[in-house]
């Protein structure tokens, strides 16, 4: 048994360490227990981390699979995108006339505006320039043109992506177009054969014309065609012409810094123009000169020599008021004919004759009264019945400026608003003998005072238009609502917004002296309201007509009553109130206007042949130095249309009234002097007067108020002509006045395609 116990028990080898029994025999270490259990440990780390890599090895293959599926839909979609574009390409390509039809004009067109009577108001297009080769015209023009328009001019075909693409970023960021990545191969496209929509379709069709002009002409050639094509600002096509314009000297011999200005109007011509905005033309100039220094088209001399003497304008190219007639002429000849292909002739509605005496009574009044008065800037515009202009001016001497005050300023008018207050009033029941308590009144927290807080008591509406009593204007303006007066207004042809709150009774909100003249023609011609034009007639050199006005029919806007109590009522403005000094040997009608601290004058008068508003004030809006609307806009208005009716027999105003004992209100109707609560009127529609009911009455004399020392305060603190120093305790204040601001609209087209 023990030789058979024996032989199971293994002898320890020689060497190996051991412990030794009691009966004589040793155990290995690895014989033991612990060391099994260890092995045991190992084995299973080892499975987790070849699990752990396994796991990391199916994430990595994850990522890469998704990686490779969104390369793979990537290059997929890049396909179907070229499709697509290439779809869009051929779609538009197909509708543009066959290559071989493709002609490049010899020059820009000429577009000669003239008078009703023939005589020559400007040349636009060419402007009185000619063709300058690219080796004629001065080195810098082109130089300082590629260096600030398009950089990579000489290396791209026509199109550059890297310009594009990084326009696309810059417009992405931006969320609005702020950089262009047209070429001037493909402005130059445009320009030759296409109209300025901004579409999708015009954007193609550029490209297509932009790679056919670099197949079919060099690069020299193409920039030599866009510098004699392209338009400078006011009026100048080609670098010729505006070189003439602003410097008073040929292409050929313009100077580094004049260079730099040239180029530097491309961005933005009107706007830059030198002749409107010195300083912004500048500006840009400068830039333009970093451009070409950091093109190294210049040194670093050459750029602090050019800086040091900036460009020295023209004191004048083009002079006379008629310039303003031009510019708006240009500005609407697109929407009337589209792009101009060949010569033209624009026959306008305008009065050269009358253009002038405009003109020179404006430059008179402010020679003789300007320093002592504080005035700088005034504007003219007279419209006949039928709505065509005879006569605009936009400002003091259209060469220094050529911002057109008469269509493009928007100034408050003051009180000349207020017929539009009164012609509310009558349309919901008032007449010009309905009776007012001319007396300090309360408006919220507002006191509306009359000037010098002088107050006239019991008077008719006549009366309070005459005198121009600001109280009486609130008042009706609580009884109808600010709604009404707007509606009126909008309706006789105002086109800014207005304000309908109560303070648009004493002309708050700011109107164009075009709009407000424009809106006066009802009271004169009936009560039609006609398209207001400056066109009469487009022909080619020809006399193929292209355009012609033929008048249509102008909508009746105010019922023939209305408009016969209206002139009844501003006729007294004229004979007793505050615009006396405009009356001569023709019936008219009117109102004068002041706006706070005489920042603006006022009068806007009609006879039955034509009416006409003025304007006087200084562009940063600074006061005048008691300036009102009886004063030199009334002297400028006596003057012109003295000159506009000799010779013209006289005709009496349209439509007839006649004070009645029944349309005056016994006291007790009076509204209270404290409006803050009055009693609601709602206006009628136009043509439907809605009477106020009046008790019986027997007749008595209406109280009329003796002249005031001022009259036509406007609602401010407004000195008289006769220098008295009374101020007003509580002026107007200001509202959220203003026409809306116009602003191009932005599509993802411009964003993505850089304009």
């Amino acid at each position: 048994m023990a030789n058979r116990r024996d032989s199971r028990i293994e002898p320890s080898f020689e060497g190996s360490p051991g412990a030794k029994s009691s009966d004589g025999f040793s155990v290995s270490e690895e014989d033991r227990v612990v060391p099994r259990t260890r092995k045991s440990a190992a084995k299973g780390k080892s499975a987790k981390a070849k699990s752990r890599g396994r796991g990391r090895d199916r994430n990595r293959r994850g990522l890469l699979g998704i990686a490779t599926r969104l390369v793979y839909w990537c290059f997929v979609l890049c396909i179907w995108g070229g499709i697509a574009v290439a779809g869009i390409v051929v779609y538009y390509g197909a509708k543009m006339p066959a290559a071989t039809t493709w002609s490049i004009p010899d020059r820009a067109p000429n577009i000669k505006i003239v008078s009703v009577d023939g005589g020559l108001i400007a040349n636009r297009g060419m402007s009185g320039g000619e063709a300058v080769g690219l080796h004629e015209m001065s080195p810098y023009i082109p130089e300082a043109v590629v260096a600030i328009e398009d950089r990579r001019f000489y290396s791209h075909f026509g199109i550059d992506p890297i310009g594009l693409s990084r326009a696309m970023v810059t417009n992405l960021i931006g969320r609005h177009f702020s950089q262009g990545g047209s070429t001037l191969t493909q402005q130059l496209a445009k320009n030759l054969f296409l109209t300025p929509d901004r579409t999708l379709e015009r954007k193609v069709q550029e490209v297509l014309l932009a790679l056919w002009l670099e197949h079919k002409h060099t690069k020299d050639q193409i920039l030599e065609m866009y510098l004699n094509r392209v338009y400078f600002g006011s009026g100048a096509y080609g670098v010729e012409a505006a070189s003439r314009r602003y410097f008073g000297k040929s292409a050929r011999d313009v100077s580094l810094s004049e260079a730099a200005l040239l180029a530097g109007l491309l961005k933005a011509p009107s706007r830059l123009s030198p002749a409107r905005d010195p300083k912004a033309a500048e500006e840009r100039a400068q830039l333009v000169l970093a451009a070409m220094r950091e093109e190294g088209k210049i040194s670093d001399k050459e750029y602090k020599t050019a800086l040091s003497a900036p460009a020295t304008r023209a004191p004048s190219y083009w002079t006379g008021s008629e310039n303003y007639v031009a510019d708006t002429v240009m500005d609407e000849l697109p929407d009337l004919i589209g792009d101009v292909r060949g010569d033209i002739v624009i026959n306008t509605t305008v009065d050269l004759n009358l253009q002038k005496l405009a003109e020179q009574s404006i430059r008179r009044l402010i020679d003789e009264s300007g320093k002592k008065l504080n005035v700088t800037q005034g504007a003219l515009v007279s419209i006949d019945d039928s709505g065509a202009v005879r006569a605009m001016v936009g400002g003091y001497d259209y060469s220094t400026s050529q911002f057109d005050r008469a269509s493009e300023a928007r100034r408050q008018p003051g009180s000349a608003f207020k017929p539009f207050v009164y012609m509310a009033a009558l349309e919901a029941g008032r007449t010009p003998d309905s009776l007012r308590n001319d007396a300090p009144i309360k408006i919220g927290k507002w006191t509306p005072d009359n000037y010098g807080g002088k107050y006239y008591g019991k008077v008719t509406l006549a009366t309070a238009l005459a005198k121009s009593l600001n109280s009486v204007a609130a008042q009706l303006t609580m009884e109808v609502g600010p709604d009404a007066v707007v509606e009126a207004a909008h309706r006789m042809g105002i086109q800014s917004d207005l304000q309908a709150n109560t303070s648009i009774a004493l002309g708050t909100s700011e109107v164009t002296p075009l709009e407000l003249t424009s809106a006066y023609v009802p009271f004169a011609n009936g009560g039609y309201k006609p398209d207001i034009h400056f066109i009469q007639r487009i022909t080619t050199a020809a006399g193929k007509v292209l355009y012609e006005n033929n008048g249509g029919s102008a909508p009746r806007v105010i019922k023939a009553d209305i408009v016969g109590m209206m002139n009844s009522m501003m006729t007294g403005t004229v004979e007793v109130g505050t615009a006396k000094k405009a009356a001569f040997n023709w019936p008219s009608a009117g109102k004068t206007g002041t706006s706070q601290n005489s920042r603006d004058a006022w009068f806007v008068g009609y006879t039955a042949n034509l009416t006409t508003g003025v304007w006087f004030g200084n562009d940063d809006g600074s006061a005048m130095k008691k300036v009102t609307g009886g004063a030199l806009p009334a002297q400028a208005w006596h003057e012109f249309m003295v000159a506009a009716h000799e010779g013209v027999p006289v005709r009496p105003l349209p439509g007839t009234w006649k004070s009645t004992p029944s349309d005056t209100i016994v006291p007790d109707e009076i509204p209270s002097a404290d409006a803050s609560q009055p009693p609601p009127a709602p206006p009628a529609a136009v043509g439907q007067s809605q009477p106020v009911a009046q008790a019986p009455a027997p007749a008595r004399p209406v109280r009329t108020a003796q002249p005031a020392e001022t009259v036509d305060a406007g609602g401010f603190d407004m000195p008289s002509d006769s220098g008295s120093t009374a101020s007003i305790k509580h002026p107007v204040p200001p509202g959220n006045v203003g026409g809306p601001t116009k602003k191009r609209q932005t599509s993802i087209l411009d964003i993505l395609g850089g304009g």
